[in-house]
C-alpha cells in the first residue's frame, strides 16, 4: 500500500511517519545471474547452485548488493511522491547486512521516514529501511537512504 504525497509541503508532514510494507518478491535464481553479470562478480556461492549446496549456506545466496539494489524498487511501493520535478538518490548512511538470502527466499521492505530537511531547490529525506526475509529471524539488510526531491 502506497502513500501518495503532493509536493514538497505534504512530504514534510509525514517526518517521522511509519511507511509500513512492500509486497513479497522472490528471489531466484535468474535474478542473481542477471546481478552477476551485470556487474561481474560469479562468486560460485551465487551462480553456481550445485556447488553451493555444499556451502556455508546450504544454497546459492543473493549478493548484498543485489539485495541493497532492491530498495529503490521496493520502496517506490511505499511512498509516491508526486509535485517535484527530480528525484534523486543521494547515498546511505548505514547498511548492515545481518543474515543472507538464499536463493527463492521472499523479501519486503519495512520503512520509515526518518525525517525531512531543506536543501537547495527541495528537501532530503533520509528513510529507515529493513529488507526483511520471509519466515526470518533476522533481516537481509538494514540500511538508512537519503534521497533529494527537487521543486
Amino acid at each position: 500500500m502506497s502513500i501518495t504525497v503532493n509536493g514538497i509541503d505534504e512530504l514534510k508532514k509525514l517526518a517521522g511517519s511509519d511507511l509500513g510494507a512492500s509486497e513479497w518478491i522472490e528471489v531466484t535464481q535468474e535474478r542473481i545471474d542477471t546481478f552477476a553479470d551485470a556487474t561481474g562478480d560469479h562468486q560460485w556461492i551465487h551462480v553456481d547452485p550445485e556447488k553451493a549446496k555444499e556451502g556455508p549456506f546450504g544454497a546459492p545466496i543473493a549478493h548484498g548488493y543485489l539485495t541493497l539494489s532492491l530498495f529503490i524498487p521496493l520502496f517506490t511501493e511505499l511512498l509516491d511522491v508526486e509535485g517535484v520535478s527530480t528525484k534523486v538518490n543521494y547515498g546511505l548512511n548505514k547498511v548492515r547486512f545481518p543474515s543472507p538470502v538464499k536463493v527463492g527466499s521472499k523479501i519486503r521492505l519495512v520503512g520509515k521516514l526518518d525525517s525531512v530537511e531543506d536543501v537547495p531547490g527541495g528537501v532530503q529525506i533520509t528513510v529507515d529501511g529493513t529488507i526483511e526475509i520471509e519466515g526470518g529471524a533476522k533481516p537481509a539488510a538494514v540500511l538508512q537512504s537519503l534521497s533529494r526531491f527537487y521543486a
